[in-house]
């Protein structure tokens, strides 16, 4: 299950695509999803770990600054 949301800008895919017209534009497209996708599952992983950190900190009771 994923309980984060995730937000995709529909519309500027679908222009995105009607523009790719050619396969140099597709594999832009392509390469467009791919490194997108891979910036959300860095941020995800990141905020996961902030999580995890301010959690392992409360249970362990380090000292707050």
């Amino acid at each position: 299950m994923r309980d984060q949301k995730v937000l995709f800008d529909y519309h500027r895919y679908q222009q995105l695509l009607v523009e790719a017209v050619d396969e140099k534009k597709r594999l832009a497209l392509i390469q467009l999803l791919i490194e997108e996708r891979a910036m959300d599952r860095l941020s995800a992983q990141r905020a996961a770990d902030r999580g995890s950190m301010t959690y392992g900190s409360k249970v362990l009771g380090a000292p707050r600054r």
